[in-house]
């Protein structure tokens, strides 16, 4: 499975790497937090660090300051493979954000994935990059991200609140994501 992510940004790649360096530090201001599980790692962006967001484990495998970022999914998970951030300039006040995720998906995450993460994970990427275009620029070029119906929904079932009276969708909440 692969899944590709971008946005093109008018600022410099410099500008938008500082971003990247700070990301689940205090001064993050490309992660969609509160809206989205705050991503957390428990040495930075140093290779070796683990954390992640929510239920999603991973660790930090590659880092280039300004560049790149790779993170290696949790085996538990369900992903064998890793996804990155990676920003590459396109001209002098110009660059494109891109976030990739290459893997075979195992288990429980082969309904998951397409079910559920998916469409998770792609509400997430366009609020993030949202935040990057306004914190490189100070504005959007563009309307900001809404969240789909589905998308909507399955945030609700995630919260533990009840979609109609009685229902619940099992599997799905109290962080049930991971192939055990």
């Amino acid at each position: 499975m692969r899944n590709i992510q971008e946005r093109t940004i008018d600022a410099s790649a410099e500008t938008l790497g500082a971003l990247l360096d700070r990301v689940a530090t205090a001064d993050d201001r490309l992660w969609p937090a509160p809206a989205w599980p705050r991503l957390v790692l428990d040495s930075g962006l140093a290779p070796g660090s683990r954390g992640g967001h929510g239920p999603i484990r991973y660790s930090v495998s590659a880092y280039e300051p300004g560049r790149r970022v790779r993170f290696l999914f949790d085996p538990a998970l369900g992903l064998d493979g890793h996804h990155e951030f990676t920003v590459t300039a396109e001209g002098p006040e110009r660059c494109r954000l891109t976030h990739t995720i290459d893997g075979a998906l195992r288990g429980r995450m082969r309904i998951m994935w397409p079910l559920a993460i998916r469409w998770l994970h792609e509400a997430l990427m366009q609020d993030l990059f949202d935040n990057a275009e306004r914190a490189a620029t100070g504005t959007l070029s563009r309307r900001p991200a809404r969240r789909s119906s589905w998308v909507r929904l399955l945030r609700r079932v995630r919260a533990g609140r009840p979609v109609s009276p009685g229902s619940a969708a099992d599997g799905f909440q109290n962080g049930a994501l991971t192939d055990r």
